[in-house]
């Protein structure tokens, strides 16, 4: 019976010429609208049949919902100041370039490590278009994550260029960072070029600690749960999310000075 009613309906879709009045499809829509209305197994047994195929739909669907809602967001949040501080912290790209992302990260995080290669091709993909800014958020449950961003800013201080290896290499070789800690911190900072006894020292300094403080306490002044975050100019970003979407905040961004 079920069967005979839905074949009954597809004819009804299927054999209504495409040049039909709109008073037709008004009538064929409305047919449609009867028969399922009084036989609700129709549908059932459709989903019941292809219930991978509904769900696969419905995901799509929300997902698509979630993306333009986010975008919608970040088109009000690029004209909303976020101030937060960024003296001697640690640069990549041109530091003149109209938009700024800045990174609220764990050296330990592992979706902090799949955006830092993300980022990575975006930064080489908009040139001096982009500057990055890393600034650090340690999460106090995530072992030797505190340390790995002492050396971090220690690296900046004695080095920038060489701290940017530095970060390259602990984010490549995050699960041996954690498995081993300060030891392997000391042999990739050898591996870059730079003395790791004295940097030792410098991850342990007063101002060293100053900077890291000062940024996890921006990260709770955005009120940032977990890591990693990113603003992009005034944009705030939360997870690892595909290029695409990176891509995305920073043409709004780009959209938004150019109104200035």
């Amino acid at each position: 019976m079920v069967q005979r009613i839905f074949i009954a309906v597809l004819a009804l879709l299927l054999f209504i010429p495409h040049s039909a009045s709109a008073e037709n499809n008004k009538e064929l829509k409305a047919q449609v609208e009867s028969i399922l209305r009084e036989n609700p197994e129709i549908l059932l047994n459709i989903i019941r049949e292809n219930s991978e195929q509904v769900l696969l739909a419905l995901r799509e669907g929300n997902s698509k919902a979630k993306i333009a809602a986010m975008k919608a967001q970040w088109k009000q949040d690029v004209a909303v100041p976020k101030e937060v501080a960024l003296n001697d912290r640690a640069i990549r790209g041109n530091a003149d370039a109209p938009v700024t992302i800045i990174a609220f990260s764990d050296f330990t995080c592992p979706y902090c490590e799949r955006a830092a290669f993300t980022l990575n091709s975006l930064l080489s993909h908009y040139g001096k278009t982009v500057r990055f800014i890393f600034k650090n958020y340690p999460l106090a449950s995530h072992e030797n994550a505190r340390m790995a961003s002492q050396y971090f800013v220690a690296a900046n201080n004695l080095d920038p260029e060489k701290a940017w290896k530095l970060y390259d290499e602990f984010f490549a070789n995050r699960e041996t960072l954690i498995a081993e800690g300060e030891p392997f911190m000391k042999k990739t900072a050898e591996k870059v070029g730079l003395d790791p006894e004295k940097l030792a020292a410098e991850a342990r300094t007063e101002p060293v600690n100053a900077i890291i403080d000062e940024d996890m306490a921006d990260a709770k002044a955005l009120e940032l749960e977990g890591t990693p975050y990113f603003l992009v100019n005034n944009i705030l970003i939360r997870g690892a999310l595909p290029l695409d979407l990176y891509s995305e905040a920073v043409e709004i961004a780009l959209d938004h000075e150019n109104k200035k």
